[in-house]
C-alpha cells in the first residue's frame, strides 16, 4: 500500500531538497537545485521566473538536468535531450541469497566508486554523491566491480541508485544481491525504496520486476546544457 504522501515521488528532487536533503540544496525560491557537487539535478514547484532562475544555477555547472515538469528556458541555455525514465517503486523487503561479500563503502573508495559509476553510467554521478546516502560494492581480486547506493532523500522516500556493474563482471548475479541488500537497508529506516531506470533498458527493468519493482509513473529528466 502506498503511504499518503506518495504525490511527492511526482517531484523527488524539490521534496528531497525541503526534506532530509535540505542541506545539499541550492534554493532558487520556486525551484531548488543540488549543490552541483553533490548531484546535477534540480526540481520545481512553481514556473514564475523559472528560467531566469536555471539561468542562475546555470552559473555554478555547464550541463544538469531538471526532473519532472518541462521547464522554459532563456536564449542562454538548451535542452540537450529529453530521458524518459520509469519510477518503480518497491513495498516489501526482498528474500534473495546473498552469496557474495558486501562491503559498505567509505571514504577510502571514493575514487573507485567514482571511476566505476562513470565507466557505466557517465554524467549523473559526482565525486561527492556517495555522501548523499549509503553505498555498497563488490570486490574481486582487490578491483570493485558492482555497486548500488542511495541518492535523493526525503522523509519517507529513498531513491535507489549507481545500480552498475564493470562489463567484465556483468551475469553474475551481483546486481541483484546488491539491489536487495541496498532496499532492505531503506526498509530497516521505515523508508520505501524507489528508483528510475531509463524506459528503454528493457533488461534492468525485467529483474527489477522479478525483484519486486512496480511502475509508478514515467518521468522525464530534462538535460539542459549552455
Amino acid at each position: 500500500m502506498m503511504k499518503k504522501n506518495d504525490y511527492k515521488l511526482d517531484n523527488p528532487v524539490w521534496y528531497s531538497l525541503s526534506e532530509a536533503h535540505h542541506i545539499f540544496s541550492v534554493d532558487y525560491d520556486g525551484i531548488k537545485f543540488y549543490n552541483p557537487d553533490y548531484c546535477p539535478f534540480g526540481g520545481f514547484n512553481s514556473t514564475e521566473n523559472v528560467s531566469k532562475k536555471i539561468s542562475e544555477y546555470a552559473k555554478m555547472v555547464d550541463n544538469f538536468f531538471v526532473v519532472g515538469d518541462k521547464p522554459e528556458l532563456s536564449n542562454l541555455l538548451k535542452f540537450k535531450k529529453e530521458l524518459v525514465c520509469l519510477q518503480m517503486i518497491i513495498h516489501n523487503k526482498i528474500d534473495t541469497v546473498i552469496k557474495d561479500h558486501i562491503i559498505s563503502l567509505s571514504h577510502e573508495h571514493t575514487d573507485a566508486l567514482f571511476d566505476l559509476v562513470n565507466l557505466v553510467q557517465p554524467g549523473y554521478y559526482k565525486r561527492k554523491t556517495a555522501l548523499l546516502g549509503s553505498y555498497f560494492g563488490v570486490f574481486k581480486n582487490g578491483q570493485l566491480v558492482s555497486v548500488t547506493g542511495e541518492r535523493m532523500r526525503m522523509n519517507d522516500f529513498v531513491e535507489v541508485s549507481a545500480i552498475v556493474t564493470h562489463a567484465d563482471h556483468t551475469g553474475q548475479g551481483y546486481a541483484k544481491q546488491l539491489i536487495a541488500h541496498t532496499v532492505n537497508n531503506i526498509f530497516n529506516q521505515s523508508k520505501t525504496p524507489y528508483l528510475h531506470v531509463l524506459e528503454t533498458n528493457v533488461g534492468a527493468i525485467n529483474l527489477y520486476e522479478k525483484l519486486g519493482f512496480e511502475t509508478r509513473r514515467k518521468i522525464s529528466f530534462w538535460n539542459i546544457t549552455k
